[in-house]
């Protein structure tokens, strides 16, 4: 039970990042890697700052921000200058390495004496992971309502009609370089929000823990989507959450499984596969189903 908890309250963490991919991915219709540069850098700026004795919720706040510059460098470079969007996010990311580690100062580094969101929330007597828990409830419900009146303003259905369709959308006076980037900025801001959430959850920042974020990101928002389908922008974001949740709790399954630690990026791997697969299958079956119905009904 502990073990399944703690997959829950660290699946709550993933779920922001999920959020972000899901606004690119899916809003934006783009393929965006900068999410592993993102991802380590909201994880670097709240650790360097949180051991510089800044406020826990203050470098969380700045780490937001940090993303959302990482997500202008990107939309700049695919609006302005026309660089597809998977190659404008792998020059963002590659350059967001050698930034990662000027901010961290070495590989990694630890928060293991400093004062971090969750060691607050332990202050009133939970444990650490029911105090990841509440953090993660309270990030996600700021995230989920902040998300939601963004979308209801003109700006945000301006995004998310750019997003539907371009050429429509710049056609009705959209100024659809300005939503892409807004859009980048938001999603990797969101992005980089998780990571300095995880890091205070994990103890620690490592130039290198945004290694496989972007297939954590789809893997949940693409089994979330699976099992819910036709619902509301508020709900699908709710959906992400329990995809993530999910994602944790398949992570979890194959290690009890004595599945070898090493192996878990394939493990990932596999499970993204076979989520974005699912959809086809489904809709194959669906198919298959609906043709033998039709054949029944000619034979009466």
């Amino acid at each position: 039970m502990d073990l399944i908890l703690s997959s829950i309250s660290q699946g709550l963490l993933w779920s922001i990042l999920a959020m972000g991919v899901y606004l690119t991915y899916r809003i934006l219709d783009v393929a965006d890697l900068t999410v592993e540069g993102s991802f380590p850098l909201g994880a670097a700026v709240a650790s360097a700052m949180i051991v510089a004795d800044v406020p826990a919720w203050v470098a969380t706040i700045a780490a937001f921000l940090a993303g959302g510059l990482a997500g202008l460098i990107t939309g700049f470079l695919h609006a302005k200058l026309n660089i597809p969007a998977l190659l404008a996010g792998i020059v963002t990311m590659t350059g967001l390495y050698s930034i990662n580690l000027r901010i961290l100062g070495q590989a990694n580094l630890t928060l293991l004496n400093s004062t971090t969101l969750i060691n607050q929330i332990q202050g009133f007597g939970v444990d650490k992971t029911m105090a990841v828990l509440i953090l993660g409830l309270i990030a996600i419900l700021l995230v989920i309502v902040c998300l939601h009146l963004f979308f209801s303003t003109e700006i945000g259905m301006a995004v998310r009609a750019t997003g539907d369709n371009l050429e429509m959308s710049e056609a009705n006076g959209i100024n659809i370089q300005f939503t892409k980037i807004l859009g980048f900025m938001l999603g990797n801001g969101l992005i980089s929000l998780s990571g300095a959430l995880l890091a205070q959850n994990n103890g620690y920042a490592d130039v290198n823990m945004g290694i496989g974020a972007i297939v954590i990101g789809l893997a949940s928002v693409i089994i979330g989507e699976t099992f819910f389908s036709n619902l509301t922008f508020a709900r699908r974001l709710i959906t992400l959450v329990i995809g993530s949740i999910i994602y944790r709790l398949l992570i979890l399954g194959a290690l009890e499984v004595n599945f070898n630690p090493q192996d878990l990026k394939l493990v990932s791997a596999v499970l993204l596969a076979i989520a974005l697969a699912l959809p086809t299958v489904r809709q194959r079956w669906n198919y298959k189903q609906m043709k033998r119905k039709n054949n029944r009904s000619e034979v009466q």
